[in-house]
């Protein structure tokens, strides 16, 4: 593709060309615990049942089902109580006609019993009405002796988790591409995986450019403003499901941002930056990643590798950046300084970037179609513009919220979706079917 100054990218060939050089990282094997978030690079199979036996989901006895089946309030079926069944212990007493094993919830049933009567549903051994939980136990640890009378009937398998109805020996258990979350780490502790081989969490270092930046928190001077980007993408970066390290304000000082993007190469799968890739007198990025100061569409030369530096046919966010830099060609996006250019462009470009090192399989937002509940006009032809906006899942409806201008915090804080105007919409009717991002 031409380079030229003159050229204007689309958004789509700007989101090619960064996908199009990336790769998933290689993947490791990682304890459960750090491997939270990540991607599983291979199918896991059940290399053992759950629950790898019978086992009680009560409190209660274990029985057979023929000696309880006529029992009733006024008639209760009278067992001999045989001894204690706790969770943990491996060996238990076989249960026969007209007896019963005291049971707790986890523990394996006895050799015999078919099915598990509450407690509630008998005297708990006192010889009294029924009981409320399984007190005999806490006074009796040693073992349960003497009769329980049993209330109710119970039928087999009743009250009893069988072995392998979760999940069964050769059963899929997780396919490979699946984000690792608490109850996917719960499944494979459960199974007796230790470890597991993913794809780690790419590592994106985020840093903002400008020295009118003042960190929140520190009162401002006169012709400064609070640094909101860097916490913003950092943010944006972790919710994407990146390990993300925010940098923070860097002054528009050449040899200090070079240093500064030198210095995090070691930690950095990924580097962001905001500001600096206009036309400016003070585009520090683009004068710190090129040796000529470069302008758009010029290939701007680092030590080592390349950063292009384009104008793109959207809005906002039409200058980027896009390279691959230092001895282990680490991709960096430079994205526009105003707040609203910033987000929007992380949720085009940086995000689909940080989800394909990822592996995962969602690398896009979704995109649906909804009614826009309002008019838009003043769209500018020839760009793809991005507006925010309120989507309604339930009545399929969208809401412009905020105007067009990229400096809109407080709208874009209101914002849970991009309302899609085509390059060659430049306006439309209230009721019309647009295309939508949706943001989480």
């Amino acid at each position: 593709m031409s380079q030229g100054a003159d050229r204007v990218w689309s958004v789509s060939e700007h989101l090619d060309s960064i996908l199009g050089q990336l790769r998933p990282l290689d993947p490791i094997e990682l304890p459960l615990l750090d491997a939270q978030g990540c991607v599983l690079v291979d199918d896991v199979t059940v290399v053992a049942s759950l629950p790898p036996f019978a086992n009680s989901s009560m409190d209660g006895y274990a029985v057979r089902a023929a000696d309880v089946e006529a029992a009733t309030p006024e008639h209760p079926a009278v067992l001999d109580v045989i001894g204690d069944v706790a969770a943990g212990v491996g060996e238990f007493p076989a249960v026969g006609p007209g007896q019963a094993a005291r049971i707790m919830t986890g523990a394996a049933l006895p050799p015999g019993a078919e099915a598990v009567v509450p407690v509630e549903w008998t005297d708990g051994g006192t010889g009294e009405g029924p009981a409320e939980s399984m007190t005999a136990y806490a006074d009796d640890p040693s073992g349960a002796t003497g009769e329980v009378r049993v209330h109710r009937p119970a039928t087999a398998g009743q009250f009893v988790r069988e072995r392998g109805s979760d999940v069964s020996v050769g059963e899929l258990a997780l396919a490979a591409g699946t984000v690792l979350g608490p109850p996917q780490i719960a499944l494979l502790a459960a199974i007796g995986r230790g470890t597991v081989a993913v794809r780690p969490r790419p590592r994106v270092v985020v840093l903002s450019t400008g020295s009118e930046l003042v960190p929140p928190g520190q009162e401002l001077g006169p012709g400064r403003i609070h640094d909101s980007n860097s916490y913003a993408l950092t943010a944006a970066a972790r919710a994407a499901g990146a390990v993300a390290y925010r940098v923070g304000a860097v002054p528009d000082q050449v040899e200090t941002l070079r240093a500064t993007i030198e210095d995090q190469l070691i930690r950095a799968d990924v580097i962001v930056t905001s500001g600096g890739v206009s036309v400016g007198a003070y585009d520090v990025v683009k004068e710190a990643l090129s040796s000529l100061g470069g302008s758009f569409g010029e290939q701007a030369e680092s030590a080592a590798g390349h950063v292009d530096f384009r104008r793109l046919a959207m809005q906002p966010g039409k200058p980027q950046g896009f390279g691959r830099i230092g001895p282990d060609r680490t991709p960096l996006l430079a994205l526009p300084g105003n707040p609203v250019s910033a987000y929007v462009s992380f949720e085009l470009f940086v995000r689909p970037a940080i989800r394909t090192l990822m592996g995962a399989n969602d690398v896009h937002r979704d995109v649906v179609r909804a009614v826009c509940t309002q008019a838009v006009d003043g769209s500018p032809e020839g760009r793809r513009q991005f507006l925010r906006g309120r989507y309604d899942k339930q009545s399929g409806t969208v809401t412009p919220v905020g105007g067009a201008s990229s400096h809109l915090v407080g709208a874009l804080a209101q914002a849970d979706a991009l309302i899609v105007v085509p390059e060659k919409v430049t306006a439309f009717a209230a009721g019309t079917e647009v295309d939508v991002v949706v943001l989480d």
